[in-house]
């Protein structure tokens, strides 16, 4: 069975949002245990890969991302913010032009962002 773990962080970040907007990045999200597969989950969503071979993918809904992992066949959410967040985050880093997902994967501070939020995960 497929499940979808939030870390406190992402777990907060998400309760902040209204209730609608909750919904529609659940639905946005929507991943079967079918669609855990690095070819699918690529074609459907941004990726962001890490020196090292760490991979991340991104769900876009709206103007809100949603960065994700797949661990031991579960989705694992590192972090929901809006979109402004990155765009601010880019800006200020003065990170490299090309694609917003290349710029983030070439990020010190992107990928500390995420481990802050990946070291309050408890899974049982």
């Amino acid at each position: 069975m497929l499940q979808i773990v939030f870390n406190e962080i992402s777990a907060a970040e998400l309760s902040r949002l209204p209730t609608q907007i909750q919904f529609q990045l659940l639905e946005a999200l929507n991943i079967q245990p079918a669609d855990i597969d690095d070819t699918i989950l690529t074609k459907r969503f941004g990726v962001i890969e890490r020196s090292g071979g760490r991979k991340l993918h991104r769900c876009r809904a709206g103007d809100h991302r949603i960065y994700f992992a797949v661990k031991d066949g579960n989705i694992v959410v590192h972090r929901v913010v809006h979109k402004n967040t990155f765009a601010d985050f880019l800006y200020r880093s003065n990170l490299p032009g090309g694609g917003e997902d290349e710029a983030l994967s070439q990020s010190k501070n992107f990928w500390q962002l995420i481990d802050e939020g990946a070291k309050t995960l408890k899974m049982a």
